[in-house]
């Protein structure tokens, strides 16, 4: 499973506040992944480890937009309840680089506390194996995505 970053946001991953999020690149995600949500990625000193926060997450909706052009609402969704568009877009372009009319990829995304492999969801008993799913070799209990 890939790891997606939120050392900007990692509070409100934490408190599940933000659901959408806006990355440069990307393009290579679709509607279904499911990615770990990690305080960083990149920029590891030695002997640091990647800092999971809660369970995955699943995309629900992938789309490439115009930055400039957010809505108040997905600002909110982004977990900035207090910035307008135009504080948004400031904020993003100070971290991540780039232009107001560049395109961007916008995330939506769900929270869930288990995991199902894709391989074993037309057999779930198969990942109730402490030992690892016979058809995968995930180890531990899987359940039902809620």
């Amino acid at each position: 499973m890939r790891n997606m970053s939120f050392a900007l946001t990692t509070e409100q991953i934490r408190t599940r506040q933000k659901t959408v999020t806006r990355r440069n690149g990307w393009t290579f995600a679709k509607v279904g992944d499911v990615v770990q949500p990690v305080v960083k990625t990149q920029g590891l000193k030695r002997g640091e480890h990647v800092e999971k926060i809660g369970g995955p997450i699943r995309f629900v909706a992938v789309d490439r937009v115009v930055l400039g052009d957010i809505t108040p609402q997905d600002v909110y969704r982004e977990g900035f309840p207090n910035l307008t568009p135009r504080e948004f877009v400031a904020f993003y372009k100070r971290a991540n680089g780039g232009r107001r009319d560049q395109i961007v990829t916008r995330i939506q995304f769900e929270y869930f506390d288990a995991y199902v492999p894709v391989c074993c969801a037309a057999k779930p008993s198969a990942c109730d194996a402490p030992a690892g799913c016979s058809a995968c070799g995930e180890v531990g209990t899987r359940r039902r995505p809620t």
